[in-house]
């Protein structure tokens, strides 16, 4: 595949070394730095872009390569409350688009398995549960993209539970998350449910970031023949 890049950070960097391992081109490193190169021309023989930017950037990028007609991976967090724009757009432009909070094959095994404990706990009134994430010092965004949709899978299936809050929290109906900042974590996250009588806990810790760009490469392999809205759901036949 020809891969245009938007975003040359450390994922752009990890996601470009594992592609260039299975053989296929960079075709574009697109950042702050080159936005004049954003351009139908230098998109045209793009197989499919992968954009990893920061939270007022992403919207653009993803829509802008999609009205480009190129197939969109996107692992950008804290612009999610425009992504039935996006749909909407991609749709209207029988486009292709693939979003995830996290492209971990484990997160994503991680995110089924924390549905079905939510739904097992649920019967349960003395548990209680809360999310506690952990991410080095530069993740400009708290709570993580992944530890929102734990958070939001949690809710759909702990109905005692009606809104997730970032912080410690003295009411029953509220779900916590405890954001915390450490180097150089690169991510853990960890659903915990407490009663008098025992703890019963799910962890997940990433040692690097090759495990997402792995899976985001896995994401464009899987998508960049194909239209639609897809998630990794598709991607991993879970």
């Amino acid at each position: 595949m020809k891969i245009a890049l938007i975003g040359y950070g450390k994922m752009g960097k990890a996601i470009e070394e594992i592609a260039l391992q299975r053989g296929h081109e960079i075709l574009l490193k697109i950042d702050e730095n080159n936005q004049a190169d954003f351009t139908k021309e230098n998109f045209s023989s793009a197989d499919v872009a992968i954009e990893f930017t920061g939270p007022q950037s992403a919207f653009e990028n993803i829509k802008k390569a999609l009205q480009l007609n190129v197939p969109v991976v996107s692992g950008s967090t804290g612009w999610l409350e425009k992504a039935d724009e996006i749909n909407k757009i991609c749709t209207g432009l029988n486009g292709t688009f693939l979003y995830a909070s996290n492209f971990s094959v484990g997160v994503n095994i991680f995110f089924e398995l924390n549905k079905k404990l939510a739904a097992l706990m649920a019967p349960h009134p003395d548990y209680e549960v809360n999310i506690i994430e952990i991410h080095h010092t530069q993740k400009k965004d708290a709570p993580s993209g992944t530890a929102i949709t734990i958070a939001e899978q949690v809710l759909e299936n702990f109905p005692r539970k009606k809104s997730w809050v970032n912080r410690i929290s003295d009411t029953t109906d509220e779900l916590e998350i405890l954001s915390e900042r450490i180097d150089p974590a690169p991510g853990t996250h960890k659903v915990k449910y407490s009663s008098v009588i025992d703890d019963i806990e799910i962890i997940h810790t990433a040692h690097s970031r090759k495990g997402f760009a792995s899976g985001a490469l896995l994401a464009a392999e899987y998508i960049h023949d194909k239209k639609g809205i897809f998630t990794m759901k598709e991607v991993l036949s879970l």
